[in-house]
């Protein structure tokens, strides 16, 4: 058996939201990937809303390696990230979108590049010279529009704030999440925002694969969720320009109703 180097350990993060056809089949992937990785690693599976068998069917995998976090009420994506982030054992904690349109073999080209920069971030970016991209035109055209109104109100360096998977030192993840308020649409920027506010500075990017698929963007992108994300980018413009909620102590995360975790 393959010894795995002892400097660090992953914790995965994976928000889950009604993806009982697929998610065991994902994990699989995902634990494949992290098989070959060269650190010890844990998934953290957080099941954001008890609304179909994902979390039965996940226990019923006895999958190795993989806790399983639910809850009954649906909260959002941030809200699952940021929950499974306190839960985390690893040193480097890092968050996939778990519809696996970002090819999770990337994630030791995130690794590689924190090791490479000693980083606080490793931002996964669709726009990084070496990244190979395939998602339709109009979601291109919303995430270049989104990319300039983000620079105009933040200044962020980040050339894509929004794709689905990044990693962070554990130490610069303690001081963030506290701070942390999203729950649904702009979390991954909000992030962003806190760790700049707060002088995490060694945030940088790397390339990734994605292919994203019209059914998919169709699924996800619609008039609400714009909406959302421009409802919710504003209101982080708020707090940190008007409010200066950043730089003030942080809060603890309230757990939701009916919480519920399941070790492998």
């Amino acid at each position: 058996m393959e010894l795995k180097e002892s400097n660090h350990f992953l914790s995965l993060i994976v928000p889950v939201y009604k993806q009982e056809k697929t998610i065991v089949r994902n994990l699989k992937h995902l634990i494949n990937v992290l098989g070959k990785i060269r650190y010890d690693y844990e998934i953290i599976a957080v099941i954001d809303g008890i609304l179909d068998n994902s979390s039965k069917k996940i226990k019923k995998a006895n999958l190795p390696k993989v806790i399983t976090l639910a809850y009954i009420k649906n909260q959002g994506k941030s809200y699952a990230v940021r929950l499974g982030m306190t839960k985390a054992k690893g040193d480097y904690v890092m968050f996939i979108d778990s519809g696996m349109e970002i090819d999770p073999n990337g994630i030791s080209m995130l690794l590689e590049h924190m090791e490479w920069y000693n980083a606080d971030i490793i931002v996964g970016s669709k726009r990084h010279l070496a990244s190979r991209v395939k998602y339709p035109f109009m979601r291109k055209v919303l995430s270049y529009g989104y990319y300039y109104l983000v620079k105009l109100m933040f200044g962020i360096k980040v050339r894509d704030t929004q794709a689905g998977i990044k990693v962070f030192k554990k130490k610069a993840l303690e001081k963030i999440l506290p701070r942390l308020m999203e729950k649904q649409f702009a979390g991954d920027l909000e992030i962003l925002v806190a760790a700049d506010t707060l002088g995490f500075d060694r945030i940088y990017e790397a390339p990734i694969k994605l292919e994203y698929s019209t059914a998919a963007f169709t699924s996800a992108v619609n008039i609400n969720a714009i909406k959302g994300i421009l409802i919710d980018t504003f209101a982080i413009f708020y707090r940190k320009h008007v409010v200066g909620h950043y730089r003030k102590t942080g809060r603890k995360l309230v757990k939701p109703k009916g919480l519920k975790v399941v070790r492998a």
